[in-house]
């Protein structure tokens, strides 16, 4: 969708080759060359983090929140004459801002005014904005009526019209812009003006479909992300983009296999099409250029680039501002990007003496203060008590809390709406852990911890406990499915060798999200870590024969059933949208499910904590402890080990909290995190 106030400084059609003055287009040995330095500044998954401020402790953070990342976006930008800044998207879901607005809409089906992420990115001169899938959270609705008060075009290639499209939208049309080329005023090396024809075009992963298929299915059709680019880069050359910069909200992907048109992670991919000159991506919550990528087939993490591209991703949460320099050279009556250097900049540093790279915008805090006042007020509502602290700095390595409480109120209202064709049928739930470290890529990830403490409770903390607006979904699978859901969920991970001595990493951050680790609540079992994993992190098989879910077991009426008996035996699992849907693990997907509820995860938490309190005077999030691993018999002095946050609150917790021995190692490791030694001999 194309922001009327912004086609001032946008074709969309525009032929023929950049004008030059003659005088700079001759070939004599004494002509300067004609050279332009144009700087691509890039913020992306905001995760409508505004604000420098943790909702969740009720404090100013400046790790975070585009109000710090708008000083660098105006400080590098003061640093050269040429300068235009772009959006990924993952910006209106993602944080209590978000919910706050999204609550309003939800009540009276308007967000009154304009979204304040837009109050805040208006003031910074943005040149465009990209869809991310995080955009289609609230519904298409919401969506447009917040992009309406963005002062800047929105672009994306591959979401495709079905049905009650908007803007008289036909079935195959685009739903938004495709693509835009702005006109660029720029100074040259020589001090003369030019004009630049900057070409933008935006992707979002095909999987959007099935993550908000609610918002979704039959309104509009994806088509995947390199598809896109291939359609529409050449047209975008042949109407005259001197400079073509992709801005995919996706991943790096894989270099092996880069040209899988369904790819959510497409972004290597892209580097190979030919015509794009830079990748502003984004998705993964990762830092590019960074260390996190050594090894990456033709990545040059000095210069910056993919393939010889410049690409960067900046981060989540503000954390990081994305910089792509570009050096254009006027070839032929047209320009060429001639060399390229791209980097990521922090606005903290929590080991600089100085952590705080960047001060806070007053522009950005002033456009945002009265939703600042608003999502304070929403946040601190109450819902009830807990009788324990609810921290996750465990979560990965036994039963946890966090995850109880989320499993107990899946559990409930799923039981409480079941139909009498199911209501014979034991009800499970599969939850995860969303905050515990993050990716484990950045500073910032060391922070990303559940931190509930036990008292008094706020809707916050729902918001801290569950912290998606999933909705409530229900599947049908059998035994043996169940076992595979599992089998794929101890991707997180890492094979344990018993035989070595060496210092082991337990948790696999490289291949396995931690919003994939599901816990299903209401079976027993252990995962034996000495063992291969069946699936990798995208539930693939890798290891048919491979088993690490063992002594699986679920007991009805005082009997306990397992093996054969537990293989061919039906439940009904509580989850959410993404996952029931999602068709990722066994037994999801479509054809599985037997209830879809319009409830969001965290109401049903919220509601499940009330309840309990008006019952019981208190809720009892604390873990049933129906999972663990294997013990070890090792064959020479076993050394495992697991990163959690390094902080005096997660000491005290993991000390007075932990099931096996743990012992904390000195210092931390590159990202801040503690590292312990977890005994499985024992």
């Amino acid at each position: 969708m194309l922001n009327k106030k912004a086609l001032a400084v946008v074709i969309a059609a525009s032929l023929g080759l950049t004008a030059c003055n003659s005088d700079n287009n001759t070939d004599t040995d004494t002509e300067k060359k004609v050279q332009v330095n144009l700087r691509i500044l890039e913020t992306s998954d905001l995760h409508a983090n505004i604000m420098d401020y943790d909702y969740y402790k009720t404090q100013y953070d400046p790790s975070i929140g585009l109000a710090r990342t708008a000083s660098l976006v105006k400080a590098h930008g003061a640093e050269v004459n040429n300068v235009v800044l772009v959006d990924n998207g993952d910006l209106l879901q993602g944080s209590p801002m978000g919910d706050y607005v999204a609550d309003n809409f939800k009540r009276d089906n308007t967000i009154g005014g304009t979204h304040p992420a837009y109050k805040a990115m208006n003031t910074l001169d943005y040149s465009v904005g990209n869809i991310g899938n995080h955009e289609f959270n609230y519904g298409l609705d919401f969506l447009e009526e917040a992009l309406s008060g963005a002062d800047f075009p929105y672009i994306n290639a591959n979401v495709l019209c079905e049905a009650d499209c908007w803007e008289g939208k036909e079935k195959g049309d685009n739903l938004f812009t495709p693509y835009i080329i702005e006109e660029k005023s720029v100074i040259d090396s020589n001090g003369d003006e030019q004009i630049v024809k900057i070409g933008y075009i935006g992707f979002v992963p095909p999987q959007i479909l099935l993550w908000d298929k609610q918002n979704l299915t039959g309104k509009v059709s994806v088509m995947g992300i390199v598809e896109a680019a291939e359609k529409y880069v050449p047209l975008m050359k042949a109407q005259g983009a001197d400079v073509i910069v992709a801005i995919p909200h996706s991943g790096v992907g894989s270099p092996t296999n880069p040209a899988n048109v369904n790819d959510e992670n497409a972004t290597y991919a892209l580097s190979l099409v030919e015509g794009i000159d830079a990748i502003t991506f984004g998705h993964s919550h990762s830092v590019f250029p960074s260390a996190t990528f050594e090894g990456l087939a033709n990545a040059d993490l000095d210069k910056g680039t993919i393939n010889g591209v410049a690409a960067v991703m900046p981060g989540r949460w503000g954390d990081n501002l994305g910089i792509v320099d570009l050096k254009l050279e006027m070839k032929d009556g047209g320009w060429v990007v001639i060399d390229s250097l791209a980097k990521a900049s922090p606005i903290y540093d929590k080991n600089a003496a100085e952590p705080e790279l960047a001060d806070a915008d007053n522009a950005i805090r002033d456009a945002v203060a009265m939703e600042h006042q608003g999502t304070l007020n929403y946040v601190n509502q109450p819902i009830g008590k807990a009788s324990a602290d609810m921290y996750s700095f465990l979560t990965l390595v036994q039963d946890d809390p966090t995850v109880q409480i989320v499993s107990n109120a899946q559990i409930a209202r799923v039981e409480a709406n079941l139909t009498d064709e199911y209501k014979d049928l034991p009800v499970l739930s599969a939850s995860a852990p969303f905050k515990a470290g993050g990716r484990h890529s950045t500073t910032a990830d060391a922070g990303s911890y559940v931190q509930v403490a036990k008292g008094e409770l706020t809707y916050k903390n729902a918001a801290d406990l569950y912290l998606y607006p999933n909705t409530l979904v229900a599947v049908k699978v059998t035994g043996a499915q169940l076992k595979d859901w599992l089998e794929c969920s101890a991707n997180q991970f890492n094979q344990i060798d018993p035989s070595s001595s060496k210092p082991q990493m337990l948790i696999n951050w490289e291949t396995h999200r931690t919003y994939n680790f599901d816990v299903i609540d209401g079976v027993s079992y252990k995962i034996d870590v000495t063992q291969p994993n069946k699936f990798d992190g995208d539930c693939q098989v890798v290891n048919p024969q491979a088993s690490r879910i063992v002594d699986l077991s679920f007991e009805e009426n005082g009997v306990e059933i397992t093996g054969e008996a537990l293989a061919q035996k039906t439940f009904i699992v509580a989850s959410n949208n993404y996952r029931a849907f999602g068709g990722k693990f066994a037994g999801t997907g479509a054809e599985h499910v037997v209830m879809e509820l319009p409830d969001t995860n965290r109401e049903a938490l919220a509601q499940y904590i009330t309840y309990e309190t008006e019952t019981n005077t208190e809720v009892n999030p604390t873990a049933d402890n129906n999972w663990d691993f294997v013990t070890i018999t090792p064959d020479t002095t076993l050394d495992v080990r697991f990163e959690t946050q390094d902080s005096t609150l997660a000491d005290n917790f993991i000390k007075n909290n932990q099931r096996r021995t743990l012992e904390k190692q000195p210092g931390s490791d590159e990202f801040g995190f503690a590292v312990y030694k977890i005994d499985l001999t024992q």
